[in-house]
């Protein structure tokens, strides 16, 4: 199953969004940059749920030691020291939970942007017009899970840029070259209206010659700015 895209625009910390053409609500846990102006966010990535893979299996273990302590019986210091396993693996759990509650890898109509961090955050920020290439990489292992690593050469100070445990890596790729071709192609629409806005010559002394009607200009003024413009050409 491929990455829906997710138009999120400017939302809140802790907002529920209906998206568009899914069957869920997404929750915008901490997704909240700065937008440019007309900006959106197409796609957010969390990392993939093999991040919890260590959390799960002391959960296991802990549950099971637990479960064992009681079965046979093992006496208080025994359940006693279960029910700290198992309470100190909620906490260790709960405080990774956060942890990607707080990572994000956002693909935006302009940039790439990374935030992560509970307490000290940190992010990467590159524009879509200095990416140079994207690629990743996935063992076999990875692409059972639908996980892999995602790395992204630019022309910026950072250089290439490693990005680990991201689900669905080549849809992610696909979504970044897509949006780096409609962000050229706005660009050179942008040029092309600019271009168009401008009058051309005849356009303005077709002006000139309706101000010469109104009485504006004078005949000889008319013959004077037209003599200009065509002299333009």
């Amino acid at each position: 199953m491929s990455h829906k895209r997710v138009t999120l625009g400017r939302r809140k910390v802790g907002e529920w969004l209906w998206s568009s053409g899914h069957t869920r609500l997404v929750y915008v846990f901490s997704v909240a940059p700065e937008l440019n102006p007309n900006e959106q966010v197409v796609m957010n990535v969390r990392p993939h749920w093999w991040f919890f893979s260590q959390q799960i299996v002391a959960l296991v273990v802990a549950s099971l030691v637990g479960v064992l302590v009681l079965w046979f019986g093992l006496g208080q210091i025994p359940l006693i020291l279960a029910g700290a396993l198992l309470v100190i693996s909620l906490v260790w759990f709960g405080f990774r939970y956060v942890v990607w509650g707080t990572t994000h890898f956002l693909v935006t109509t302009d940039r790439l942007i990374t935030r992560n961090g509970v307490f000290n955050r940190s992010g990467i920020e590159i524009p879509l017009e200095r990416v140079n290439t994207v690629f990743f990489r996935q063992t076999l292992f990875e692409r059972l899970l639908g996980s892999g690593d995602l790395v992204v050469e630019s022309a910026s100070e950072q250089g290439a840029q490693n990005f680990t445990n991201v689900r669905k890596p080549l849809a992610v790729q696909n979504e970044i070259y897509l949006q780096m071709e409609e962000n050229e192609n706005r660009k050179f629409d942008r040029v092309g209206s600019g271009r168009s806005a401008s009058p051309t010559i005849p356009d303005q002394i077709a002006q000139l010659d309706e101000l010469r009607k109104q009485g504006v200009l004078s005949e000889a003024e008319f013959q004077q700015k037209k003599s200009e413009l065509l002299d333009r050409m």
